[in-house]
């Protein structure tokens, strides 16, 4: 009887795994359908790359809003019934981008999305962590790959559809908030809370080790906002390809970020946090200059590829580190730190953006060559 339970138990806990898989690679192909329709948002609405700044900064201020809450919703209805809910509004958000009466509205709606994004980050980090800890094997890096994954096919499936902007809109919404759905009803039971973990459920500012944690994730996390968000426009309005082939700029990171993050478990088991984390960043710094300083289109997205290996395994290397920490629960540590790494998420790009608007897209995201170098002199302190 008990290696019928033990057999059982191992094919709930794989359940869990792929259903968090499918909720990594939904978040990413959202994400990625964004991405792809910035050109399109920015001609319909009328707006500069400040306006667009102002776009993504409404989204940044709804996710660090959502943070506040995240760690509270998680413990009370666990990663199952919180990815449930954000998973159907995210979708709901994503179909509703090109309808909006204008851009004060379209700002509104940004917002929800955010708060709605941000507690599914966090729940499904959470989940992931908890299966790591469950199953006593490194899982993180391969399930940022498939959010990576779902980043590469919804820039994929973006470029193929451009052409047919809200129906493409309307079938990922309503395809991905069926996936996430089917997917929640097999991820794990409400977490469990950690014997020493505080007794207040509600959101703490990150301080001590997950400060240090947090700013960091913020810094990595600022970098692969930008390539999220400008990669696309940078190809189509600095270099002159045209819209349909400026997406293989998301996709090329996107795909090169997935296939390291899919080795990053294995790398992450042989060489020690801090080495890799100083490599990755400088790799990626390099990748940035080779991308500002091609003239060809093709030598860029060579360039985006080196990056999306560079900044694969920063943030789970992080958000890893995060939910180890004593004295909390994985849920709220990771909250804790991802309120600092939203704030570079979202609020990086635009600050990019008003940088783009006085000088050029192009020198503005030099910031992230200099975040990344950052990134590399700090990480035996951030991993220590």
């Amino acid at each position: 009887m008990s290696g019928d339970a033990s057999l059982r138990g191992a094919r709930a806990l794989g359940a869990s795994r792929h259903a968090t898989r499918v909720q990594f690679f939904c978040s990413g192909f959202l994400f990625a359908t964004w991405g792809v329709h910035i050109p399109t948002i920015r001609a319909l609405y009328g707006v500069t790359e400040a306006g667009l700044g102002v776009a993504m900064l409404a989204a940044g201020i709804g996710a660090l809003l959502g943070l506040t809450q995240a760690g509270r919703l998680i413990a009370r209805f666990g990663p199952r019934g919180v990815c449930r809910v954000c998973g159907v509004a995210m979708a709901g958000g994503i179909s509703l981008l090109l309808v909006m009466p204008g851009l004060p509205a379209l700002l509104v709606l940004l917002a929800v999305f955010g708060v709605a994004n941000s507690i599914f980050d966090v729940a499904i980090n959470a989940e992931a962590a908890e299966l790591e800890r469950v199953g006593q094997r490194p899982l993180m890096s391969g399930m940022h790959g498939m959010f990576s994954t779902g980043g590469m096919a919804g820039a994929g499936v973006g470029g193929v559809l451009l052409a047919w902007p809200q129906w493409h809109l309307t079938l990922v919404a309503v395809v991905l908030a069926a996936a996430a759905l089917l997917a929640a009803h097999r991820m794990l039971v409400p977490l469990p809370v950690a014997a020493d973990a505080p007794s207040t459920p509600g959101f703490v500012l990150p301080r001590g080790t997950l400060l240090v944690l947090g700013v960091f994730a913020g810094l990595g996390l600022i970098a692969e906002g930008a390539m999220y968000d400008w990669s696309v426009l940078y190809l189509h309005q600095e270099l002159g390809s045209p819209q349909t082939e400026a997406a293989w700029a998301y996709a090329s990171f996107s795909a090169a970020m997935a296939a390291a993050r899919f080795g990053g478990d294995w790398v992450r088991a042989r060489v020690a946090p801090a080495v890799l984390l100083r490599a990755s960043a400088l790799l990626a710094a390099f990748a940035m200059v080779v991308v500002l300083l091609a003239t060809a289109p093709w030598l860029a997205l060579v360039g985006f590829a080196l990056a999306g290996i560079g900044f694969a395994n920063v943030v789970p290397l992080l958000f890893t580190a995060a939910a180890k920490v004593p004295d909390s629960s994985p849920a709220h540590a990771i909250a804790a730190v991802s309120s600092l790494g939203y704030l570079g998420f979202m609020g990086g790009p635009p600050i990019i953006g008003f940088v783009a608007q006085w000088t050029s897209l192009g020198a503005a995201l030099w910031l992230v060559v200099v975040f990344a170098v950052v990134l590399a002199l700090g990480a035996r302190r951030a991993l220590r």
